[in-house]
């Protein structure tokens, strides 16, 4: 007796699926162009430096999806998967998409460093430090959001006083 999908009747059509990935990753590609092309102007515009766009404004605009997500699981009382999408975001920004931007970028004949100055260094110091020490116990509470945010601020109104 064969059962109904054993000779691949049932089975997805991998070129398919392949071509409707690539065509959705030219599309982004295409989009986020736009998006830059539009921020650049914005940013001259409204007389903001480019580290600030660059450290402030873009990551809040790019990760409001993740922020979303964290915050309605968080709602829904599940802390952990709620950090875990928080903080996720960020190691795979920093363990992935840099240094894959320093190889592409050298690749594209566009080279960027990793060379930051001390200014940037103690801020991602003091975002590290904040973020360990209030994920550090496994509780989180009121206070502790707000430190958190606090911190975003401070480093933010840092960021925009810093001249470019």
């Amino acid at each position: 007796m064969e059962l109904e999908g054993e000779h691949g009747e049932n089975k997805p059509n991998l070129w398919l699926w392949i071509g409707i990935l690539t065509i959705s990753t030219l599309a982004v590609a295409y989009e986020s162009e736009i998006f830059v092309g539009v921020v650049e102007e914005a940013t001259k515009g409204l007389g903001l430096t480019p580290l600030f766009t660059g450290v402030i404004l873009l990551p809040m605009v790019g990760g409001a999806a993740e922020y979303v997500t964290a915050v309605g699981v968080a709602l829904k009382n599940n802390m952990d998967l709620s950090v875990s999408v928080a903080m996720g975001s960020s190691l795979l920004v920093a363990l992935l998409i840099a240094p894959v931007l320093v190889l592409v970028g050298q690749a594209m004949g566009y080279p960027m460093d990793l060379n930051f100055n001390p200014f940037e260094i103690v801020a991602v110091v003091v975002a590290v430090v904040v973020a360990n020490l209030i994920s550090l116990d496994g509780k989180s509470n009121w206070l502790e959001g707000v430190l958190l945010l606090a911190t975003y601020v401070i480093l933010g109104a840092a960021f925009y006083f810093q001249p470019g």
